[in-house]
């Protein structure tokens, strides 16, 4: 692999200052590159998808794109639409969720891009941050929110789990969804969505179909994320609509690149 590739692939595995919506468009992008060097892009999108095995957009990415194009100038064309539609599905999954954040008191974890555009968009009254161990990228995500005119509250990660009794929603971005519904999240997502489903503090989960996994579920090998069962999530709200946990099996299936992409970045 070309020295620059590599040099990009090692970029996506040791970042942790963003979500999985910009490791997916930063794999696109060095996906494309490939294709203009006169790479393999087969083995260079497998090369990202194992940087970061517990990130399904790139999985997704990847396998949408290389599906698509069967010619060098057919998947650029695919990686550029695809880091379009990124944008779109993050304004619509924002329009979704307007109504049901304006006004209230919303509690989210780690850094989703996903996640800040329907915050934004649905201007909630307050926005309960966690410091997000051990990269603290909760700090800067809440900054960003304050900067865009949401009043925002930072809160340790050790008191993060009584903070989610008190708000009135949990918002969650995603890593990986699997197809029985179980979430692939910055770790401490399990403690957080436990002690709001207990409470009966609704947790909803932001993400792109690009995220989801036609895969059963299983523990993921990287130490800064964690699992959450399906039974501890009330809905995730896509670019294709509000779907329960139980409903998203139903949804990978009827996605076509996800099954496809996936068999063909195993080989």
């Amino acid at each position: 692999m070309h020295g620059e590739l590599v040099t990009r692939v090692e970029s996506v595995a040791a970042d942790t200052r963003h979500g999985a919506s910009w490791l997916a468009k930063e794999a696109l992008e060095t996906l494309v590159e490939a294709v203009e060097l006169g790479e393999d892009p087969v083995d260079t999108a497998r090369a990202l998808v194992r940087a970061r095995p517990a990130i399904g957009s790139i999985a997704g990415a990847m396998g949408r794109v290389l599906v698509a194009g069967r010619t060098p100038e057919q998947l650029v064309e695919e990686a550029h639409a695809v880091i379009a539609g990124r944008e779109r599905a993050a304004a619509t999954i924002a329009v979704i969720l307007a109504e049901e954040l304006a006004g209230k008191v919303v509690m989210t974890h780690s850094a989703s891009a996903t996640a800040r555009e329907a915050l934004i968009h649905g201007q909630a009254e307050r926005v309960v941050c966690t410091v997000s161990d051990p990269v603290g990228e909760g700090r800067w995500f809440s900054e960003e929110l304050a900067t865009a005119g949401l009043t925002t509250e930072l809160v340790a990660d050790d008191d993060a789990q009584h903070a989610a009794t008190t708000v009135d929603l949990l918002l969650l971005g995603a890593d990986t969804v699997f197809r029985d519904g179980s979430l692939v999240n910055k770790i401490k997502t399990h403690g957080l969505a436990k002690a709001a489903k207990k409470t009966g503090i609704p947790v909803v989960v932001a993400c792109e179909v690009l995220k989801l996994a036609p895969d059963d579920p299983y523990e993921p090998d990287e130490e800064r994320v964690d699992l959450t069962p399906p039974s501890l999530i009330d809905r995730y709200v896509t670019e294709e609509g509000a779907f329960a946990p139980d409903d998203i099996a139903a949804l990978v299936d009827r996605t076509p690149f996800l099954r496809e992409g996936y068999e063909l970045l195993r080989g």
